[in-house]
């Protein structure tokens, strides 16, 4: 699986403790990592939280990342952001727990994360607990046992559900303000991180235009 770790402007000077808590837990599984930054609170391009939803969503839907690793000062905000697009189902994880219930009930491909509001002592820890609880133990799969089949049931209605409420991620992006969404795709690794990964050929001819 490829991961991708999206920090917004607020909690951007977490960026290496959060991508090194991530490589920790997830690189031994086989999993790979690419860091979209921001890298530090004084990078250039600056991403709002309602950017990181902009940038998840490209990821995700043209194949260049399987799943995203964000969050804000409280991860509210970058959770909404995120599921206000097609192809994104973004999951509010505080602890171990929420990322255990969230991959077998949900099954969703993000996760957004408090990083300041609770983030005191031990933080990093309880990161690593999380990555562990969300990536190692499989996806999809229920909890408890005995609602496995009611949960993977409503799963697949609230798929069919979504892909009648939210139109095509292009189709989106395109209805908003240019400036926004290319401040979305300014990023230091952009370019090359979601070329080098992505698949899907009319998002890609998208972000060229964004780019040019």
């Amino acid at each position: 699986m490829r991961i991708a770790l999206i920090n917004e402007n607020s909690q951007a000077a977490k960026n290496a403790l959060i991508l090194d808590a991530l490589k920790k837990v997830v690189e031994p599984m086989g999993h790979v990592v690419d860091n979209y930054g921001m890298y530090t609170a004084q990078d250039e391009a600056q991403l709002t939280y309602v950017q990181v939803g902009i940038l998840g969503a490209i990821l995700l839907n043209s194949g260049a990342a399987d799943y995203v690793i964000t969050g804000c000062g409280t991860g509210e905000g970058a959770m909404l952001a995120m599921n206000s697009f097609p192809g994104v189902i973004c999951g509010h994880v505080e602890d171990p727990v929420d990322a255990y219930t969230f991959a077998h009930v949900n099954d969703g491909n993000a996760v957004a994360l408090p990083f300041a509001k609770g983030f005191g002592w031990g933080g990093e820890l309880n990161l690593a607990y999380i990555f562990e609880k969300l990536f190692g133990f499989g996806h999809g799969q229920g909890y408890p046992r005995e609602r496995v089949v009611p949960e993977q049931r409503n799963k697949k209605i609230l798929d069919a559900v979504r892909a009648h409420t939210l139109k095509d991620l292009v189709t989106c992006l395109e209805g908003i303000d240019p400036e926004l969404v290319r401040g979305a795709v300014a990023g230091e690794k952009f370019r090359e991180l979601f070329f080098a990964n992505a698949k899907d050929e009319k998002i890609i001819a998208y972000v060229k235009t964004l780019l040019a």
